[in-house]
């Protein structure tokens, strides 16, 4: 899987987590202690999502051994707007303006840090003037 199908791989995967789980969430009934455990088990929605999050985990590390955490972590933002489109799209919940603009925001800080420079240029490399606890494991690939 290329990498960029990795990284985008991701907030899908967390938007369906949260998808199964609202549906899992809404079928269970008040009962509390292990009767609740066992009831969330049963759930295929429930199960459904912590399938959804294994994959992701495996995937998430993938995208982890081959980007900088700085640069990986925040494209996973994108799940923020996935989750508000879904909840207006599948279960017909209000979007109001300033999530909107939120969203807008996210999805412009994501792009403006994915087409960041992968090196640092020389006046504004941090590390190399004030000292680097960083092993160059992680550099982008």
């Amino acid at each position: 899987m290329s990498m960029r199908l990795s990284w985008l791989a991701v907030p899908v995967l967390n938007t369906l987590y949260q998808f199964f789980i609202k549906h899992g969430a809404a079928q269970l009934d008040a009962a509390a202690g292990a009767d609740w455990l066992w009831q969330a088990l049963a759930s295929h929605w429930i199960l459904a999502a912590i399938a959804a999050e294994i994959l992701c985990f495996f995937i998430w590390m993938n995208v982890l051994s081959e980007l900088d955490l700085s640069r990986a972590f925040p494209l996973s933002g994108i799940s923020y707007v996935l989750i508000i489109a879904t909840g207006w799209f599948v279960f017909g919940e209000p979007v109001v303006g300033l999530q909107v603009i939120g969203s807008g925001l996210i999805l412009t800080g994501v792009w403006l840090i994915a087409s960041a420079a992968g090196e640092p240029s020389e006046q504004n490399d941090w590390g190399s003037k004030h000292g680097s606890l960083s092993t160059d494991t992680g550099k982008d690939k």
